[in-house]
């Protein structure tokens, strides 16, 4: 005879085993986003090894890195916006599918050109999976949980970005630098085979509502616009004179009409809606001005300890470990604590970034040379630090309100900011630090320091964007946005 003791165990059992597959399903989506950010910095320190396998031109190794960032932030909002309308489990598995069979013909490269196709393919690839990862957690996960799952999503994208350069230069260490850059793209290979095994067999089944459409004008005025912003700014130090920047205008044009589209169409890819909401349009401009800083440390770093000091490949990767290894961790315990702390948690991450960047600028000052690795270990850990305690917090504080079926476009907006902001930092601090440079033979530690000052800015910018938050919230009679605790009225859908 069944008691109802057994019957409250029966469920508190079924409750686990629910947690453990909602869990499991978001480890599948972890390691494919962790591929794909991942493919936007571990390249760096291999293209010294693609220069000389394939003999490639500055050209050609602009447009290896820039060509992945160009089509990687063109597909972001679109299949988010797919993944919404039709299933994100479908969208996530086919994205993993394109960007392994990408991974595979870029290792195989036999020239130049064969690979920034690839890459072409790899970067669009990895702007459909990962929009759809935001929009799986919405989907599974309410309240502290969601917050822990972004907790591992900012944990990834802190450690991605960080440890490609360790990655890449282990792998051109073991394999050797006439081919070890191929071991680049093939160690995507299996991870993407098995992935794509256990997301068939773990993520969940698309939730059946009502069939949307796909907004076509929309997907190509954003396309348009988001080209026209990005290409000069990812071709900033290989497109010489100031045409270029005629673009800028242009695209801002362009996402003026597709913002005055969206207002007037029956189902519009973005509901504007969202930008109404407090915590999205505070915390989208905080990740766009974050973005523009923190990534763009390591791009001068790592030129200026392989170019400037001729670090290896895999000393250049081990000196950024620590950032990895702070941000890794703080962005566990940045997951958990949100829900309680709300913004102030993202403010006091912001003032650690800059405590660290400070306190690199002041090592390089002091310890120019083949020892700045070593001098620089404590403020990159403490910078790692805070950075893990603003990326998962301020995505989970930007999307808390946004309703589960609009997570998708939702998250491919929030992305797009990121790398409008990851390529407007890197034009903005490299134009700073070549500069500094003057030339093949300048003073590399000068030229680091400017360029720190530049990221510098974007990481105070930020820390003022989220101390308005706090500022105007505290006005307002009410907590700042994130920290409440409650879901505002969902966006008004025409």
């Amino acid at each position: 005879m069944c008691t109802e003791s057994d019957g409250g165990a029966d469920a508190e059992a079924g409750r686990a085993a629910e947690r453990r597959h909602r869990w499991r399903a978001l480890s599948v989506c972890l390691v494919a986003a962790f591929m794909s950010l991942l493919d936007v910095s571990i390249v760096n320190v291999a293209l010294p090894s693609i220069r000389e396998g394939l003999h490639a031109s500055e050209a050609g190794l602009q447009w290896i890195l820039s060509g992945y960032a160009l089509t990687f932030g063109l597909a972001l909002v679109p299949s988010g916006r797919l993944g919404d309308a039709r299933s994100r489990r479908a969208v996530f598995m086919a994205g993993l599918a394109l960007f392994t069979a990408a991974s595979a013909v870029a290792g195989l490269a036999p020239s130049v050109l064969w690979l920034v196709v690839a890459r072409l393919v790899q970067g669009a690839a990895g702007g459909v999976l990962t929009p759809q990862v935001a929009g799986i957690i919405q989907q599974l996960f309410r309240g502290a949980e969601r917050g822990r799952a972004f907790g591992a999503l900012g944990g990834v994208i802190g450690i991605a970005t960080a440890a490609g350069p360790l990655l890449g230069g282990a792998l051109i260490a073991l394999a050797g630098t006439g081919e070890g850059w191929r071991w680049v793209f093939y160690v995507n290979v299996p991870v993407g085979v098995a992935a794509l095994v256990l997301a068939w067999r773990l993520l969940p089944a698309p939730v059946r509502g009502r069939r949307q459409g796909l907004d076509p004008p929309g997907v190509l005025l954003l396309g348009a616009g988001v080209v026209c912003v990005l290409l000069p700014l990812v071709q900033a130090q290989e497109w010489h004179g100031s045409g270029k920047w005629l673009l800028v205008p242009a695209g801002a044009v362009l996402l003026a009409a597709f913002a005055g589209w969206e207002r007037q169409a029956r189902e519009p890819m973005v509901d504007l809606a969202l930008f109404r909401l407090r915590s999205y349009s505070l915390g989208a401009a905080i990740a766009l001005l974050y973005f523009a800083g923190f990534t763009a440390v390591f791009f001068i770093f790592t030129l200026y300890l392989q170019n400037g000091l001729r670090y290896s490949a895999l000393e250049a990767g081990l000196a950024i470990t620590p950032f990895a290894v702070g941000s890794g961790t703080a962005a566990a315990v940045g997951g958990r604590a949100v829900a309680r702390y709300g913004r102030p948690l993202v403010a006091g991450g912001l003032a650690l970034v800059a405590a660290g960047l400070v306190a690199a600028w002041v090592a390089v000052e002091l310890e120019p040379g083949r020892g700045v690795a070593l001098a620089t270990a404590v403020p990159l850990l403490v910078a790692g630090t805070g950075s893990g305690l603003v990326i998962s917090p301020n995505q989970t504080i930007t999307l808390s309100e946004v309703p589960a079926e609009q997570g998708g476009s939702a998250a491919g907006v929030l992305q797009t900011g990121q790398r409008v902001g990851t390529a407007t930092g890197v034009a903005a601090v490299g134009s700073v630090f070549f500069a500094g440079l003057g030339g093949t033979g300048g003073d590399w530690a000068a030229a680091f320091r400017r360029g720190l000052v530049v990221i510098l800015a974007f990481v105070l910018a930020a820390l003022a964007a989220a101390g308005y938050d706090l500022l105007t919230g505290r006005r307002g009679g009410g907590a700042p946005a994130g920290a409440r605790g409650r879901r505002a009225p969902a966006p008004q859908r025409r």
